[in-house]
């Protein structure tokens, strides 16, 4: 890329839309103000495989109260001990008071006034307010599936904000080791990561901080606030999207770990599964029950999908060799690959073989098991909400109302984004219009909003047939699981 410090129409069009969707969902941003291309363009090498192409220059105009990082005070580091690198604004201790002064007495005015008269308790009141703040935020990132892609300390807000928009993804089918970033290769950025890489993050931010902040302060505040914060703002998020609104019980952890055992073992669409189960009844009959068990198991992964998503990603003659030189030469195995990479094949290899004899009505008696075993827990729970309370009804309409605003209907999934992509850079921007506007009511159904694909006949009857297959993959309403050609798609 050369460091022309260009960006792209893709890539603007995905953050314009992300940002603006996590602030319709109630989580921490920047915004987006504006998306502006051009006729200029720059050569990129999309997924960095040899085949460049020219794209259309674009600026996204974001908006946020500062755009300061943890990394904004890594310029102070010291050379480090094996490369001997160091920040460009090293022993400059003057800049780093006026920077941290400015931060606290700008975006955290409540300490500065508290702790006026001792510096080192303000700054440490200032370390443990951002601590929670990264913790919450995390937390509310995992309750809708949403991954960052790059989480280094340049990438994290000194207030608490979701802030860069690159190779982020919101999950489809729950995977705790879900990667959205296709050059991610060792995980480090996975789902189920990002509270630890967070938490990694803040300590970062910690050393940058001394000596205005001592470690020993700092990281003891980091161990007492960063994972119960953590905890506790995701379990009471996770018990509003299960309705579970009277009582606070120690079983719920237990509850929303075997829920998301459940979807992990059925291949479950994390955002349609939790919109679904608001219509689940405590009282249902066997046969109401049993469409309810259908219904939930549309949103499970077919036979087809995990096929596609066990699909052996190494040649075998290529794992054979590492194989045999991770036996041989560890060392030099330790250098070219990683063991957990290695384990990951395997277990692929063994699933996609698995699923060879697997028939789509085995599959589907198994995830039904899975699900009538979860609801039945689930249901015991309802029931002991229903029981602490005097008016049941009220209970049920609070209960849903609760679910059905802590539940998304439509997420910024990744061909959702690619649809507005690809018409914009032929030049149709209604499309990401189109999507916007249902990002900006994500709990509610979209009446009115027409949705890629609807109009094809319409428009398409002098269509090639090229074009023609484009509207025809498109056509899945945007709050559906997700058609088989998405789990192509691939961003980097």
């Amino acid at each position: 890329r050369q460091a022309d410090g260009r960006k792209v129409l893709r890539s603007s069009i995905r953050e314009f839309l992300c940002s603006e969707a996590m602030f319709h969902l109630g989580i921490p941003t920047t915004r987006a103000g504006t998306c502006v291309t051009s006729d200029s363009k720059v050569i990129r090498d999309v997924f960095y495989d040899g085949n460049p192409k020219n794209e259309r220059c674009t600026v996204v105009l974001r908006i946020a109260s500062t755009f300061i990082r943890f990394g904004s005070f890594e310029i102070f580091k010291p050379p480090d001990e094996y490369t001997g690198r160091k920040g460009p604004s090293v022993n400059r201790n003057d800049i780093r008071i006026q920077m941290l002064d400015y931060v606290i007495g700008t975006f955290y005015p409540e300490i500065q006034e508290a702790y006026s008269d001792n510096s080192i308790q303000r700054n440490a009141a200032f370390f443990k307010e951002i601590t929670r703040r990264t913790a919450r935020l995390v937390a509310e990132w995992q309750c809708v599936g949403f991954c960052h892609g790059v989480l280094n300390t340049d990438n994290m807000s000194i207030v608490g904000l979701t802030i860069d928009y690159g190779p982020f993804g919101f999950m489809d089918r729950y995977d705790p080791e879900h990667i959205c970033n296709g050059s991610d290769n060792t995980g480090r950025y996975a789902y189920n990561k990002q509270p630890e890489i967070c938490k990694w993050n803040l300590g970062k931010l910690a050393e940058a901080l001394v000596p205005e902040l001592p470690l020993e302060i700092s990281e003891l505040i980091l161990e007492e606030e960063y994972d119960a914060e953590f905890e506790k703002h995701y379990l009471q998020k996770m018990r509003k999207k299960l309705g579970l609104i009277q009582l606070e019980l120690e079983e719920d952890s237990k509850l929303v770990s075997e829920l998301l055992e459940t979807m992990h073992l059925t291949g479950g669409d994390f955002t349609n599964i939790f919109y679904l189960l608001s219509s689940f009844s405590v009282n249902s009959d066997p046969a109401k029950l049993e469409d309810f068990l259908e219904e939930l198991t549309s949103q499970c992964a077919s036979v087809e999908e995990l096929k596609v998503a066990f699909k052996p990603q190494m040649d075998p003659r290529q794992l054979s060799m590492m194989l045999m030189l991770a036996q041989s030469n560890p060392q030099l195995f330790a250098l070219i690959g990683t063991k957990a990479n290695i384990n990951k094949e395997l277990e692929r290899i063994e699933q996609f073989s698995k699923l060879q004899q697997l028939t789509a009505a085995d599959l589907l008696s198994r995830n039904k098991r899975h699900w009538k075993e979860w609801l039945e827990k689930y249901r015991v729970r309802l029931q002991k909400e229903i029981e602490s309370v005097s008016d049941a009804d009220a209970w049920n309409t609070d209960h849903v109302k609760v679910m059905n605003s802590n539940n998304p209907k439509y997420i910024l999934r990744n061909y959702i984004a690619q649809n507005a992509i690809e018409a914009a850079e032929n030049g149709d921007f209604s499309e990401v219009r189109n999507v916007l506007k249902l990002l900006e009511n994500p709990f509610e159904d979209a009446e009115g909003v027409r949705e890629v694909g609807e109009d094809a006949e319409e428009e398409g009857a002098t269509a090639t047939a090229a074009a023609c297959a484009q509207e025809t993959r498109s056509r899945l309403p945007y709050c559906s699981k997700p058609p088989l050609w998405a789990s192509e798609l691939c961003v980097t």
